[in-house]
């Protein structure tokens, strides 16, 4: 888990970190910031398609987590919350631009997403393997904003982070089984999108 401060144990359980945190253990805390702020950066950019609104947005999440963290009842629960609130932070977002009718993308800003995993991804890639690459990540990115926002925050939760059908229930304040067809119609419309990129 690489370098850990002095007297912090490498080897605690997640809800053990949160609640030394919830004491005011900022060493604790900076490991869940460390753990969870670039997957939260990858779920913002994905929603957002913008850099700098997703950079915003970890930061109010990670400044949001730290003063509600001691409010925060079950420690083993951290990770679907700290998901729960950027994910309603983007949506937030994606409300008001619909409201003041700025939805208009900067595509020069959209190129591949900067993931920190994909750099090593491309990095063993010939060219024309990284141009495909590339070039379902545009495919991917393009189709994605076609979906409605709550069903492009579902797919991403459950497809590119793993969260469990209750965790994005309560997220979007839906039953698990209408997180299931949303899914369903989610991954329908990507499915077909992305055969048309390729």
């Amino acid at each position: 888990m690489g370098d850990h401060d002095p007297g912090f144990e490498p080897d605690l359980d997640e809800g053990s970190i949160v609640a030394r945190a919830q004491d005011g253990d900022l060493a604790a805390f900076e490991h869940l910031v460390l753990t969870y702020q670039n997957r939260l950066f990858r779920l913002a950019y994905r929603m957002l398609n913008d850099h700098g609104q997703a950079e915003d947005i970890v930061q109010e999440t990670l400044t949001t987590s730290w003063r509600g963290l001691p409010m925060l009842a079950d420690v083993d629960a951290f990770g679907g919350w700290i998901y729960r609130l950027a994910t309603n932070k983007c949506l937030d977002l994606l409300r008001k631009r619909s409201a003041h009718a700025e939805d208009i993308i900067d595509l020069e800003n959209m190129g591949t997403i900067p993931e920190a995993g994909c750099r090593a991804v491309q990095a063993a890639m010939d060219p024309a393997q990284e141009a495909e690459w590339s070039a379902e990540q545009d495919g991917l990115t393009a189709v994605l904003k076609t979906l409605p926002p709550a069903q492009r925050a579902c797919w991403l939760l459950r497809e590119m982070h793993g969260r469990s059908y209750a965790e994005i229930g309560v997220t979007l304040k839906i039953s698990p089984a209408a997180v299931r067809g949303t899914l369903a119609r989610a991954r329908h419309q990507i499915a077909e999108g992305m055969s048309q990129w390729r």
